[in-house]
Parts: C-alpha cells; sequence; structure tokens
C-alpha cells in the first residue's frame, strides 16, 4: 500500500548526514580517510568530497554512516563476523 501512495501507516525517517558527523565517525573508528573508504565500499575522493561538504552521501550510505556515528563498535563487530 505504502508504494502505491495509499495509507499504509509506514513511517518515513529522512536521514541527514552532516560532514562534520561523516569525520566524527571515521574518526571515532580510528582510521583514515583511506582505511574507512576501503573499509566501507566507497572510494577515498567519495569520503573527501563528503567531508568537504562537496558532495552528500545517498540512500544505504547515510544510514550506515549515521549507525558507525552512534554504534561505531557493534559496525565493527558486524563486519568481522561477515
Amino acid at each position: 500500500a505504502h508504494a502505491q501512495g495509499k495509507r499504509s501507516g509506514v513511517r518515513m525517517h529522512k536521514v541527514a548526514v552532516s560532514p562534520g558527523e561523516i569525520q566524527n565517525a571515521r574518526k571515532q573508528l580510528g582510521l583514515s580517510q583511506d582505511q574507512f573508504a576501503d573499509a566501507f565500499g566507497v572510494s577515498p575522493s567519495t569520503l573527501r568530497k563528503w567531508e568537504q561538504g562537496q558532495r552528500s552521501p545517498t540512500g544505504a550510505a547515510k544510514t550506515l554512516l549515521k549507525i558507525i556515528e552512534r554504534e561505531p563498535r557493534a559496525v565493527v563487530r558486524a563486519l568481522k563476523a561477515g
């Protein structure tokens, strides 16, 4: 129903991630830009542009960055388990 634009009770939440939050998430993990980019599957150039505010992450990348910022060790544990 939601996908068809009908009322379904589903709530959508917009996730916003600022350049400072991205840098903070990376620093909480103690990773360089290159290490962070490699660990999370983005190019170092893309990460630098996110941190400088030249580009913004979209989709799942925004959600993952927010999770990394709030629960960095949980993300590391999850990635090591996979």
